[in-house]
């Protein structure tokens, strides 16, 4: 008895052809952002050094909402020692490896732009305002972040360091 060839419809071949085809297609989208690893809760301490050489102990938390395609995020970041506070809140964009975006401190009623760059897991970014810039550094493995600030003018603060733990 001969073979008889199979018969398909022309769309349930179209079908095949797509679901074999897709197995082989490269999604852009698998690839994550570089904000992916922030996304958020996270608590810790650290210390805050004045410039009269005074340190405090300084308590953080930190709110990372990060966009579905970790390119951009929204971070809340609230640190407080015994008789100093500070509240930032911040919207950054990556394109490129490149950072750009805004500040603003509440307490302060401060505000200014972000600029930097961004590699694997190390962010560093400058953040200027009114009279105001720092470097900051931020160094992310797994479940802990360190956090590093260094205001250049405008501020009694000389430093702050920061350890975070990814709370949820």
């Amino acid at each position: 008895m001969p073979v008889q060839p199979l018969k398909f419809a022309p769309h349930a071949l179209a079908a095949a052809i797509l679901a074999v085809l897709s197995l082989y297609a490269v999604d852009a989208r698998a690839e994550p952002g570089p904000f992916t690893s922030l996304a958020g809760y996270w608590r810790g301490d650290g210390t805050i050094s004045m410039k009269d050489g005074s340190r405090e102990r300084l308590r953080c938390r930190a709110t990372y909402a990060v966009s579905q395609t970790g390119d951009s995020l929204n971070q809340t970041l609230l640190c407080a020692s015994d008789s100093y506070k500070f509240d930032v809140n911040s919207s950054v964009t990556e394109e490129d490896g490149a950072i750009s975006g805004s500040w603003t401190e509440t307490t302060r009623n401060a505000s200014g732009s972000v600029s930097g760059q961004v590699n694997g897991s190390v962010i560093e970014v400058a953040v200027t305002g009114a009279g105001f810039t720092a470097g900051i550094s931020i160094v992310t493995h797994s479940r802990t972040q360190s956090v590093s600030i260094k205001p250049q003018g405008g501020t009694d603060v000389v430093g702050v360091t920061v350890t975070l733990h990814r709370e949820r």
